[in-house]
């Protein structure tokens, strides 16, 4: 059976250059980077390179770039340190950010030391900026966290105008570019962010290996101690081999950014086309069908109500095909996705969550709809799953 991933939104696979360029400091130089003998200068040498690489695509300098283990850790370290250093009483975010940012925010205000303010958002996941405006008013001295692209509907967020009113009011402005962090042109010299998360296996690196820019002027207090690693900014032995995948990964999607973008907006497009063609009544969640307004990369459709819809995935995965219902983070929970709960997406339709990386190809799509079509089309899946394996 032929296999194909359209969940690139949960994680990507390794690109092969990747992992050419991890192998030798999983091999030879394996010193410790906080030795100060040779094998641990060669480590040192090795993550100081990356750091002054990814500092100069975000137009950052290296002392503002920290890594971390994941744009999870990440969040919550800009979240709860800026918090806690700057006394910030106020948090200002949305229903629809990523449970790294919303449990956080959660968490603080049940222990008493934030307080909590959602923003609205209407239908597509888009949040009103007169709204921002207004709580800003009240309470100018906030922590802003919207996150750039929605990991499950697709929608952008103008993180340039939200920025400049977070600078106007004084507030810090924490932004989760998890989504869209090597994908999209981010530039922190031209762009007033002072918290910043990214993760490596959204873009081609493997798991467990991401960062944090931190504009000087927002320094916090780390948090996680127990060394002085990364400038006294996080405790732990970094992570070099992670370390030199994201930088190459990193690399790639910057030299290639233009051409990638081309190729993922050509497939998306293409499964839009076939879905309005072969699914009657298919809809599309946020603002994911359109190609020049949204998440390039995410497609969340809407299906009619069907007694098959809450086993679609299922089938889906027994066909070869791998897709997502919502958020990767929220595999396996009961409850449902709080983002299309947000946007009041109805319980009654389907919903599934395609997403493309630069490997993904006009094939692929086009049998994946061929499947679903299928799937929505026969009064019995189980049977039809049995016939084809």
């Amino acid at each position: 059976m032929k296999r194909i991933y359209l969940d690139n939104a949960a994680t990507t696979p390794v690109a092969p250059e990747v992992i050419d360029a991890m192998l030798p400091f999983l091999r030879d130089t394996f010193g410790n980077p906080s030795s100060t003998h040779w094998h641990g200068r060669q480590a040192r040498a090795a993550i100081e390179r990356v750091r002054k690489q990814i500092a100069g695509y975000l137009g950052a300098s290296p002392a503002e770039i920290i890594f971390t283990s994941g744009g999870t850790e990440a969040d919550n370290c800009a979240i709860r340190s800026a918090v806690r250093t700057h006394g910030l009483q106020h948090v200002i975010t949305s229903p629809t950010e990523h449970h790294a940012v919303l449990h956080t925010v959660e968490d603080l205000a049940a222990q008493g030391v934030v307080k909590m303010h959602l923003l609205q958002v209407d239908e597509q996941g888009r949040i009103s900026l007169h709204e921002l405006k207004q709580l800003l008013e009240k309470h100018p001295k906030a922590l802003v966290s919207l996150m750039h692209g929605n990991n499950e509907i697709g929608t952008l967020n103008p993180i340039e105008e939200i920025a400049d009113i977070c600078k106007h009011y004084g507030a810090f402005y924490h932004c989760d570019t998890v989504q869209t962090m090597a994908h999209y042109p981010i530039d922190v010299s031209k762009i007033p962010i002072d918290y910043l998360a990214g993760s490596g296996h959204k873009f081609h690196a493997p798991k467990g290996i991401g960062f944090m820019y931190m504009r000087k002027k927002s320094k916090v207090h780390p948090l996680i101690t127990g060394g002085a690693q990364e400038r006294n900014m996080r405790g732990g032995t970094e992570n070099v081999a992670g370390i030199v995948a994201l930088g190459k990964a990193m690399e790639l999607a910057q030299e290639h950014m233009q051409a990638h973008a081309r190729h993922i907006r050509s497939v998306k497009q293409h499964m839009i086309e076939l879905l309005r063609a072969k699914i009657p009544g298919v809809s599309f969640n946020g603002t994911s069908a359109d190609i020049d307004n949204s998440l390039y990369t995410v497609l969340s459709i809407s299906l009619p109500p069907s007694p098959h819809n809450d086993m679609l995935l299922f089938h889906l995965d027994l066909q070869g095909i791998s897709a997502s219902g919502g958020s990767a983070c929220s595999s396996g929970a009961v409850k449902g996705s709080h983002v299309l709960a947000a946007i009041k997406h109805p319980a009654e339709r389907g919903a599934i969550r395609f997403s493309f990386s630069r490997y993904t190809t006009r094939e692929e799509v086009e049998h994946a709809v061929n499947v679903l079509q299928l799937l929505l089309s026969t009064d019995n899946p189980v049977e039809l799953v049995r016939k084809n394996m």
